[in-house]
């Protein structure tokens, strides 16, 4: 393979011989022709770091937080108690958890100038991730412990911003629809004070109970695209602000958390379940594709689908939108006669739109609810990495020009 070696002269010529380096006694190439050099595109099957936090086994459809399947911790647990377990690595006593919880409960504010920039930035229509983005950003400005990077201090930022991750989505939420703002509770649980912003009411308890899964089935997937991002940003000793806005932009991405919106909009263009089979076949014939399908990782079903599942059924009937889930049902049906034998089943996204608009949630606002429930895990890898850190540096394949010469620009 070709490699760059530098000529004696004031301005270096270079001659092609070959690039690489050995890592664990392969030899690593960096340059060739297109196609001619292996790689793992979108760095899939490649481990990045060690952690504690989840595991996915894509085979067997399980996802597992600290040793624990997620059913079971839906079932037993709640999100305020899984953000200490993913940010300390156990489960709390009943004295630290109801320290955790006032913890959190007394960080819900958010600074005034947020609110106001939230207000104006509205008023032109932006996508609410876009707005959540910036938004974050701001908090980082208004907090005195940003650039403190002692333990103790890092700690409570990311117990901070988990808070107000949720204070800044609900308020969001609300002025988008024309509304004042609600100041949050200290009283309620994290899950029913999100709600209580939203809507200027408390939910019942069949509403916090599906809103607080919600947010725990988002908590954390392992090395997702924005998880990494998170820990990219946080590997050059950048603080959690940066890497948390880091994080959100990608998950805006409609191949990332903006798949849930994506979802609903497909519902409502397929508009009947009589519609499904033709909608999917003619899909699959132009390669075009199905929102709320498939995984990088899992093969199999994905174990949050069960609990949504369950959740849509009684929601969407309460809200009158049964529709929308006859709709989903049949989707998943069709999709996995046609492709079940490729792997291909239905991912979280799938419900999870259902049931957060069977709650009353506008469709612009389900990707800053996935970070909502995503921002625990965010914090809890941007802590663990702090402790073994290496800057994430690695190579591209360079595929351009090798012996070009500079042209001066009357000659082009």
């Amino acid at each position: 393979m070709p490699h760059l070696k530098c000529c004696p002269t004031r301005f270096p010529l270079f001659v092609v011989e070959s690039i690489g380096v050995t890592v664990a006694g392969e030899k690593k190439k960096f340059l060739g022709k297109k196609g001619e050099v292996r790689f793992s595109k979108g760095l899939e099957g490649i481990v990045a770091c060690e952690s504690t936090k989840s595991c996915v086994d894509g085979d067997k459809g399980v996802l597992i937080y600290h040793g624990l399947k997620i059913e079971e911790v839906c079932k037993k647990s709640n999100f305020e108690e899984v953000c200490y377990l993913f940010i300390y690595d156990r489960w709390p006593r009943k004295n630290e958890f109801n320290m955790w919880k006032r913890h959190l409960a007394q960080y819900r504010e958010i600074p005034a100038q947020v609110y106001e920039f939230i207000k104006e930035t509205a008023k032109y229509n932006v996508h609410p991730m876009a707005l959540l983005r910036t938004a974050v950003s701001l908090l980082g400005l208004y907090d005195e412990e940003a650039d403190d990077d002692s333990l103790e201090a890092q700690e409570r930022k990311a117990a901070r911003i988990i808070s107000r991750m949720s204070t800044v989505v609900a308020a969001l939420g609300r002025i988008r629809n024309g509304k004042e703002p609600v100041l949050p509770s200290k009283e309620l649980g994290h899950a029913a004070n999100f709600f209580y912003i939203y809507h200027g009411r408390e939910p019942d308890r069949f509403e916090e109970e599906v809103f607080d899964d919600l947010l725990i089935l988002h908590a954390d997937h392992e090395c997702s695209a924005s998880t990494f991002t998170t820990i990219v940003i946080g590997s050059s000793l950048s603080d959690i602000y940066s890497s948390v806005t880091g994080a959100i932009g990608s998950l805006k991405g409609p191949l990332h958390g903006g798949a849930n919106e994506r979802v609903m909009m497909m519902l409502d263009e397929i508009g009947e379940a009589s519609r499904v089979e033709s909608y999917i076949t003619d899909a699959i014939a132009k390669k075009r594709k199905i929102m709320g399908f498939g995984h990088r990782v899992y093969k199999t079903y994905d174990p949050r689908v069960a609990v949504l599942k369950k959740h849509a059924l009684e929601a969407s009937k309460r809200a009158g939108m049964k529709k929308w889930l006859n709709i989903a049902e049949m989707i998943q049906k069709v999709m996995v006669k046609k492709l079940g034998h490729k792997g291909v089943f239905g991912n979280v996204d799938l419900y999870s739109g259902i049931v957060m608009a069977s709650l009353g949630i506008d469709t612009a606002m389900f990707t800053p609810i996935f970070a909502v429930g995503r921002i625990c895990g965010w914090a809890a890898h941007y802590l663990e990495q702090l402790s073994d850190i290496r800057i994430f540096r690695p190579r591209f394949v360079y595929t351009g020009p090798l012996k070009e010469h500079y042209v001066p620009i009357n000659k082009r």
